[in-house]
């Protein structure tokens, strides 16, 4: 029943493979949403929502993606050294002490404080380089940013120093995926398009403003202005059920994404129990028949959480195998007693397809009360990444 993928190391004992197809779908999808006049950023912060940020990088810019966006200055760093020349912005805040390897390597960052501004004009001095900034306004999420009030003297403080370059004026929305009432984003809407007027109407004009996600990108073709951000439909998954009705209340039609990540091991043993016996931590299940068990070397240190232990599947031959028992750090069991033919080191698929069965990370996040971004981001970045 073996079906390991040619070229993956002998000594893996999971990987996630990752589809070129799909994100090149998934790309295009988007692309032709919103236009070839405006430049669309693929966020890959989170190693990539889990799917390989070097990996996914490089198919984004195969494919005519003129952005990147992450989280650190370390993931910024670290697609300059596989050689990534697009522009670069980091969405997370930047440590003071890390400013200069951030104007060295050429990378955009956000800005709300001003001990950051006064310390990237001495860092952009002495280096003789720009520092290119993008300040984040609070429209009402209330984390990164700052208010309409601080805006304009904030802009003055930054166009006081010439090494630094005022590029871009962002927002984020706190509500757009988890509803189908769209009042408090259309209200931040309003509160970003107001304080971009207040700024024109001083003769000060940013060359990219952006504000969108995937869920706006989606739904709303005003938030797009003139650089677009999309992050978890790259990856061909939905924001949220709420996401794909509004769409369809909206008279939208829905992108038909396609999901590019699978995630899969090998059965590290398959044994045989007695009824009556008691599988994995604490007792929590115990078998009603004589069992055939397989033991998968996956488990929560790997991402795959403790909190569907006793309750979601894996996928063996084409077949659903139960998880039982508590998921361990680094051991899950299976019951595979119904599926002929279950040897060691046969494949294992944790996420994706086998067969006709397919187990989703929406599946996943179900079972598990949580969002599918959580499901892929929390994939262990030690498990090797193969696109296929």
């Amino acid at each position: 029943m073996k079906n390991i993928m040619n070229g993956m190391p002998e000594t893996a004992l999971s990987w996630v493979e990752v589809s070129r197809a799909a994100l090149r779908h998934n790309i295009r999808l988007f692309r032709d949403l919103i236009g070839p006049r405006r430049e669309f950023m693929a966020v890959v912060k989170a190693n990539a929502y889990g799917h390989g940020i070097g990996e996914v990088a490089q198919v984004a810019i195969e494919n005519g993606v003129d952005w990147l966006g992450v989280n650190s200055l370390e993931e910024g760093l670290a697609l300059r050294r596989l050689g990534v020349a697009a522009p670069i912005l980091v969405l997370g805040y930047v440590p003071l002490e890390g400013l200069e390897d951030a104007v060295a390597g050429g990378l955009r960052f956000i800005v709300y404080n001003p001990e950051t501004v006064e310390k990237a004009a001495a860092v952009a001095k002495r280096a003789k380089k720009e520092a290119r900034l993008h300040i984040k306004l609070e429209t009402g999420t209330h984390r990164q940013g700052i208010t309409e009030k601080q805006l304009l003297p904030f802009v003055r403080r930054i166009r006081k120093h010439p090494g630094l370059v005022l590029e871009g004026l962002t927002s984020h929305f706190a509500n757009i995926e988890d509803t189908t009432n769209f009042e408090y984003p259309r209200r931040q809407l309003d509160a970003y398009k107001a304080a971009v007027a207040r700024l024109r109407a001083e003769g000060i004009v940013f060359p990219y403003k952006h504000m969108s996600c995937t869920a706006a990108a989606m739904l709303f073709p005003e938030t797009y202005f003139n650089l677009v951000r999309v992050g978890i439909g790259l990856y061909g998954l939905w924001p949220s059920k709420e996401t794909f009705l509004s769409c369809k209340l909206r008279k939208r039609r829905p992108l038909a994404l396609k999901p590019a990540l699978a995630w899969k091991t090998r059965i590290a043993q398959v044994k045989v129990i007695p009824k009556g016996a008691f599988v994995g931590y604490g007792g929590t299940y115990r078998t009603t028949r004589r069992t055939l068990l397989a033991v998968i070397p996956v488990g929560y240190y790997d991402g795959y959480g403790r909190s569907l232990s006793n309750s979601s599947h894996v996928l063996i031959g084409g077949r659903r195998a139960a998880v039982v028992g508590r998921v361990a750090m680094d051991f899950l069991m299976a019951d595979v007693t119904d599926i002929p033919g279950v040897g060691l080191e046969d494949e294992a698929v944790l996420i994706g397809k086998s067969g006709k069965e397919q187990i989703t990370a929406g599946t996943l996040a179900a079972l598990a009360g949580t969002i599918a971004y959580e499901i892929v981001a929390r994939i262990n970045p030690e498990i090797p990444r193969i696109v296929v």
